[in-house]
């Protein structure tokens, strides 16, 4: 058969996956990725050919997203906040609603030294985005899955950011109490019975990282209960949730004696992070709850 060019492979590959939300932008990661080039590569030489191999082994990655396997998995790569991260099947697939915690935590107004922990860093998306923009703090990161520590830690490592990482189900291996001016988490919060767990790249992703008890609450509900104990007088702990939780989220932040508490929106204009500041009994003026 003829050479097919760059730009008729994106164009046939874009066809085929018609059915995904990013159907021309899922075609050109994957032949980038294929080709060893990057998009801009694409862009620049769209009439160079492709050898019979490089075409094959395209067209193999293709039919796999087309069978629902996601990108990130395929090419084994998915950028956040700029930093190009590991990803297989063992964690979440970082996503781009998550950089809102990021944001709003480098607004907080924390010492030059701060230390902060990340409990289910998952890739350690979080954690090393923190490390990147504040290279003074002492950034730290748990997860319960040991292959999520091995990835997160193998990150930490090419990304050459001194985060440490290591195995613990939310605080049960974290022995520094009272010891954090800031703890974040992006936990399971899905109920199991969530339609859009059987839809798109969560189908692939582990149930352990998505799904919790209680409507999606109760891994939620211990970090927020189990977190002061960990946290400096005038600490904070910040949460990623699902869009329908924020009002249950700053609830249960205010019955747990969390001050200032607040929630922000997503890129999608869907509650998603909250946040607390903890005060011991006694030691501070209390707050009033927003929401914006």
């Amino acid at each position: 058969m003829p050479a097919v060019t760059i730009a008729e492979a994106v164009l046939q590959a874009a066809a085929r996956l018609a059915a995904s939300d990013t159907p021309r932008l899922d075609a050109e990661l994957l032949l980038a990725h294929s080709l060893q080039k990057t998009r801009t590569y694409l862009l620049t030489w769209p009439e160079r050919a492709l050898t019979a191999a490089q075409y094959a082994d395209f067209n193999e990655l293709v039919t796999r997203r087309a069978q629902g396997e996601p990108v990130a998995h395929l090419t084994g790569h998915r950028e956040f906040w700029s930093l190009p991260l590991l990803v297989n099947d063992s964690t979440l697939i970082p996503r781009p609603d998550t950089e809102v915690l990021v944001e709003q935590a480098l607004a907080l107004n924390l010492p030059e030294h701060a230390r902060v922990l990340d409990l289910g860093t998952g890739t350690g998306a979080i954690a090393l985005a923190l490390k990147s923009e504040r290279p003074g703090w002492v950034v730290e990161a748990t997860d319960q899955s040991a292959a999520a520590v091995a990835l997160a830690q193998a990150n930490a490592r090419q990304l050459e950011l001194s985060v440490r990482v290591w195995q613990s189900s939310w605080f049960d291996a974290v022995v520094d109490i009272n010891s954090y001016d800031l703890i974040v988490s992006n936990p399971p919060y899905i109920a199991a019975d969530d339609v859009h767990l059987q839809q798109g790249d969560v189908r692939f992703e582990p149930l352990s990282a998505l799904v919790a008890d209680a409507g999606g609450l109760s891994d939620l509900r211990n970090i927020i209960e189990a977190a002061p104990a960990y946290l400096f007088d005038g600490g904070y702990l910040m949460l990623e949730h699902g869009w329908q939780q924020g009002e249950a989220v700053r609830e249960l932040l205010a019955q747990n004696g969390y001050q200032q508490v607040h929630t922000w929106r997503d890129y999608g204009n869907l509650d998603r992070i909250s946040q607390g500041l903890y005060r011991k009994p006694n030691s501070g003026e209390g707050g009033e709850k927003c929401h914006e």
